[in-house]
């Protein structure tokens, strides 16, 4: 469970404010709201990149300037990025569209991307441009929500991913629909594989692959290109992913099961696959298998299963990393993107065997590169944009310390990791310097990251924040801005310590790190957290009597439930949290992904799911805490602060809860996280003052 920057002021009348301290909200207005403008102005200096893509034969690089939700679309010889020309599909060069998602026909010739440019700011459609200087070519008439377009192998086709007639964005961060109807049965909206023609002279409606009674999630071309894998289940589909089987399909047929992970015995039984990806000989996918949290926000293991089922194979065991995204070089080798640590990079796994054969493992090479920082190509987490040789990668990067550049790796040559832009040198962060911490606690390794106070001055004694990431299967990664409603770089600029801890549960350490909350929620992953704690404060200048917490979705969980188990924390803010894990099950819409974690439902086994609750041991509570959540969101429903919030009124502990209308998971509108970043400030300046 996670989220995604801010800006204008917020109307009051925008907000669902609960009222049980009606003078609250005026006094933890921020002592000096200019300030913090300034420092939020600061953050948005420099250039972004939505996707860069590199052609299959390496001569040339596409890229989206101005950001992944779609900006303007450039192409430039690899040799002279200078040289780039504008790629869209908007007949006069004066007419801005939104265009995204951009891929390469496999001979190199033509780039597909979305564009809004027949209907703007109401749909996409997917295009085609030939790279000739024309206007580019509408394929499709689509009415709905569109993403992850793949050009068949042999360039005649394109699928992607769509919701036909979508009224929200799939998944479970968006904001769900209101309640009406029969709740799981009427209105849903399936994700599905639609099919386009790369050659279509007029726009038309795209063949829809999948069958209509499957959810789609991600999904890979066969080398032949006629036929399909994916990872897919029963709707709803944003509650279903947890219990998603692997799939192949041959266009045309019916689709085939080959690895419901409900039903393998061994370590995969009951946990979730991601990234299928079909072997250049067609006999194998390779995929990652692992405990996730969150579809999209992938970690596990590399496994392998043939391609007409069978029992799948761990690649990977005991490797002490989250692999998060694959592609096949040949038939006995993958390049695999991991977390490990705090840094993200890139391995070679060479196979010993066959992929095909009964039983296959895997050697992993000296790595291409690691970086310390968050590295993609804006498509999947940690993906990266290769040549058809795989010999040169191509990626954006950025991290705490600097500004994100597209960067070039070639796989012959490990030292080999340059920027090839510069258009945000000379930025300095507005922010304090960030360093990487380990610790230990119980018998575990664990990373984090620490951020100082702008103008650190050791000196002077410092307030500390500690802010928990979501989850918890997912890890804070080194990365450049603000980022959304709860920032720890605005912090940091205000005067504070920021600690990102990636405890037990998360990526970065290997499967049985990510696994060994299982069961423990809040008690192995506090524990950790209080000794990153203890670890900062033998070696930085920070007061102990100014400690703060805060989080969104698990991170809001942990900021409830610590302030039950210890009083070491001033201040608390949480976002979109969870206070009673029983009453949770019946609230959500994504209940699935409680069952690898808890052993059972909370029907069966109600005791485990009230050791984790904050509600269980909320009379220990004496932190003053505020709480913030959007009123549609299906995550971590609104009544989990509710309940939290109204049990802190009942004790007297001084609490706020604001509720944000039309908001989902993950907040969309500016006004609403700027909202949020003020009232989080506020209230940590009012309970632990930053140092003047």
């Amino acid at each position: 469970m996670f989220l995604p920057s801010i800006r204008q002021p917020l109307a009051i009348a925008t907000l669902l404010l609960c009222s049980a301290f009606p003078a609250l909200a005026q006094d933890t207005k921020p002592p000096n709201p200019t300030h913090l403008d300034e420092i939020l102005h600061t953050f948005n200096r420099g250039h972004s990149v939505g996707q860069v893509a590199i052609s299959p034969d390496g001569q040339r690089l596409a890229w989206v300037q101005g950001g992944r939700g779609g900006g303007e679309i450039r192409v430039a010889p690899f040799a002279d990025l200078a040289k780039s020309d504008r790629v869209t599909a908007a007949p006069y060069p004066e007419q801005h569209c939104r265009e995204n998602a951009l891929v390469w026909s496999p001979d190199s010739k033509s780039l597909a991307f979305f564009s809004d440019c027949a209907r703007p700011n109401e749909q996409v459609d997917l295009y085609l441009s030939r790279l000739d200087g024309t206007p580019a070519h509408r394929l499709t008439q689509l009415k709905g929500y569109v993403e992850a377009p793949a050009f068949s192998p042999n360039g005649v086709s394109i699928a992607f991913l769509y919701v036909e007639g979508a009224t929200r964005p799939a998944g479970a961060l968006a904001a769900m629909k209101p309640p009406s109807g029969a709740i799981g049965e009427d209105g849903l909206e399936i994700q599905r594989v639609a099919v386009a023609q790369a050659n279509a002279p007029q726009p038309t409606d795209p063949a829809l692959a999948s069958p209509k009674d499957l959810h789609v999630y991600e999904f890979d071309w066969a080398p032949d290109s006629k036929s399909l894998a994916y990872v897919a289940a029963d709707p709803p589909g944003e509650n279903n992913w947890w219990v998603a089987k692997l799939f192949t399909q041959q266009l045309g047929s019916a689709p085939q099961a080959i690895l419901a992970p409900a039903a393998v015995s061994g370590p995969l039984h009951g946990l979730q696959i991601a990234v299928p990806r079909w072997s250049p000989d067609g006999k194998a996918i390779a995929f990652i298998g692992g405990l996730m949290s969150d579809q999209g926000a992938t970690g596990g293991d590399v496994w392998i299963i043939p391609a007409a089922g069978g029992q799948p194979t761990n690649l990977t065991p005991q490797r002490p990393s989250s692999p998060a995204w694959i592609e096949w070089a040949g038939n006995r080798g993958l390049f695999v993107s991991e977390l490990a640590g705090g840094d993200c990079r890139l391995i070679r796994l060479r196979l010993n065997d066959v992929p095909s054969a009964p039983a296959v493992s895997a050697t992993a090479g000296n790595p291409v590169f690691s970086f310390p920082g968050s590295i993609g190509d804006g498509r999947d987490e940690l993906s990266l944009s290769a040549t058809a040789d795989h010999s040169l990668f191509v990626f954006h990067a950025s991290s705490f310390d600097s500004p994100q550049e597209i960067y070039l790796a070639r796989s012959s040559d490990p030292v080999s990791l340059t920027a090839i832009t510069h258009s945000n040198d000379g930025i300095q962060p507005a922010w304090g310097k960030s360093v990487s911490l380990n610790w230990t606690s119980d018998s575990f390794h664990v990373q984090g990251w620490l951020m100082l106070p702008k103008d650190y001055d050791p000196a002077k004694k410092y307030p500390l924040i500690v802010e928990v990431h979501g989850g918890p299967a997912s890890a804070v990664i080194g990365s450049w801005g603000v980022g959304f409603g709860l920032s720890p770089a605005a912090f940091s600029a205000l005067g504070y310590f920021v600690l990102q801890p990636n405890p037990r549960g998360s990526f970065g350490q290997g499967e049985a790190f990510t696994q060994a909350n299982r069961k423990d929620f809040g008690y192995g992953d506090l524990r950790d957290i209080l000794a990153g704690v203890d670890t900062v404060l033998a070696k930085y200048s920070v007061d102990p009597n100014r400690v703060g917490l805060t989080g969104w979705s698990y991170g809001g969980f942990m900021t409830m439930f610590a302030v039950t188990q210890t009083n070491r924390f001033k201040a608390a803010v949480s976002g979109a949290g969870i206070s009673n894990w029983q009453s949770y099950y019946g609230e959500n819409a994504i209940d699935q992904w409680m069952i690898p974690y808890f052993g059972a439902s909370v029907y069966d086994d109600p005791q485990v799911y009230a050791k984790s609750s904050a509600l269980t041991f909320i009379k220990h509570a004496r932190t003053p805490t505020l709480s913030v959540v959007g009123d549609r969101d299906g995550e971590c429903p609104a009544p989990q602060s509710f309940e939290f919030w109204h049990a802190l009124r009942d004790l007297h502990v001084p609490s706020q809860l604001v509720v944000y209308p039309n908001e989902g998971h993950g907040f969309v509108d500016p006004a609403h996280r700027r909202d949020v970043m003020e009232r989080a400030v506020a209230w940590f300046a009012r309970y632990m003052p930053p140092t003047s």
